[in-house]
Order: C-alpha cells, then sequence, then structure tokens
C-alpha cells in the first residue's frame, strides 16, 4: 500500500467515525466540534484527489466562518435537549426508514460496486500551469449557474430564520424596544408637577423673634 492510500484510508475513516460521533452526542456544542472535525477530514481528502480549492474552500468558509455561526446559534438558542430526546425511542422507526432510504439511494448512484480504485481510479496528473480554480470557475458559472444561485438564496433564508429563532420571547427576560424607543416625545419622558411652595419652620421662628 502506498503512502497516499495510506493517508486516503485515515482521513476516510477520522471523517467517518466523527460524523458518526457529531450524530450521536447528546451535547450540542460538542455535535458542531465534530462537525469541523469532519470538515477537515474531508478537506484533507480533498487535497489527496488534487482538488486544491475545494479543500481550502471547505477550511476558510465552513470551518472558519459557517462553524463559527453554528456555535454562536446553538449558544444563543439554549435549546434544551432533555425534552427533544423524550420521543427518541417513539420516531426511532421513521429515521432508520429515512437512513436506509438515503443508503439505498447512493448504493444505486454509486453503481454495484461501491468503492476501489477499479472502479474510482487516482486521478490523472496535471501539468504545472493547471488551475482546478479556473476549471471549477467555468463550470460552476456555466453550466451549474442556476442551482448555484438557487443556493445562495436557500443559505439567505436559512440564516434569517436562525436569526428569527434567536428572537424568541423568553419568561423573565427583558427586551428592548426600538421601535417603542424611536416613537418616545419629550411629554413621555418629562412630567411637570406644581407645587405650593412651603417655608421652613426654622425660617418662620427667626423672622418671629427678629
Amino acid at each position: 500500500m502506498s503512502f497516499i492510500k495510506l493517508l486516503f484510508f485515515i482521513f476516510s475513516s477520522i471523517a467517518v467515525l466523527s460524523a458518526f460521533r457529531m450524530v450521536t452526542t447528546r451535547n450540542s456544542v460538542h455535535a458542531a466540534l465534530y462537525l469541523v472535525l469532519t470538515f477537515f477530514s474531508t478537506a484533507l481528502v480533498w487535497l489527496l484527489l488534487e482538488a486544491e480549492f475545494l479543500g481550502i474552500v471547505l477550511l476558510l468558509v465552513y470551518v472558519g466562518a459557517v462553524m463559527v455561526l453554528f456555535l454562536f446559534v446553538v449558544m444563543m438558542l439554549d435549546v434544551n435537549a432533555a425534552p427533544l430526546r423524550e420521543g427518541f425511542i417513539r420516531f426511532l422507526p421513521v429515521g432508520a426508514t429515512v437512513a436506509a432510504v438515503m443508503i439505498i439511494e447512493m448504493s444505486l448512484v454509486l453503481g454495484p460496486k461501491l468503492f476501489g480504485l477499479d472502479v474510482y481510479p487516482a486521478p490523472a496528473a496535471k501539468a504545472a500551469d493547471y488551475s482546478n480554480t479556473a476549471e471549477l470557475g467555468g463550470v460552476l458559472y456555466t453550466v451549474y449557474v442556476y442551482p448555484f444561485e438557487i443556493a445562495a438564496v436557500i443559505l439567505l433564508v436559512a440564516m434569517v430564520a436562525a436569526i428569527m429563532l434567536t428572537l424568541r420571547r423568553r419568561p423573565g427576560v427583558k427586551y428592548q424596544d426600538a421601535a417603542a424607543q424611536a416613537r418616545v416625545r419629550r411629554e413621555d419622558c418629562i412630567r411637570m408637577v406644581s407645587m405650593p411652595s412651603e417655608k421652613r419652620a426654622g425660617a418662620t421662628n427667626e423672622g418671629e423673634g427678629a
């Protein structure tokens, strides 16, 4: 076994195990960290396949930006995981059925032979001046331009939904209403009170003694 094949099996095994732990762990923060490890291992596999641009983008965009956003969202939502796990046994058959269907679909797409160098040989060596970034950009913005734009819209909707989830009302927490603050008038903040003047008892006695 060559050194490249050994690295491939090591990185792919780490990616599969971390993805499994991401699904099975009970802590949301730990799940996000396991997802970071999955992305990192997948990026290393892409580097072995001479897809340098995809590997670097996966590290910079997903690990460096998207996962930080996920961690902030998880911490801001403060989801109580105990009620969510109460119906796990009840929904386990449905989840197992969906997982089985997904596995069957991936098996049909990959063909009768799932993996192997005879089915998916190693990529051919490219010239020194070859740029997979230019090749990817040419295909992405010509053949797949509409799916690319649709994916961008879906990500925007997901981001707006995540922001709206953090704005839910919680009992016992004080909130600021920016619209009400902008509508405040002077009469709402200041109240003029007319009070009769009163003389001090000491000043009255001094006047009488004089």
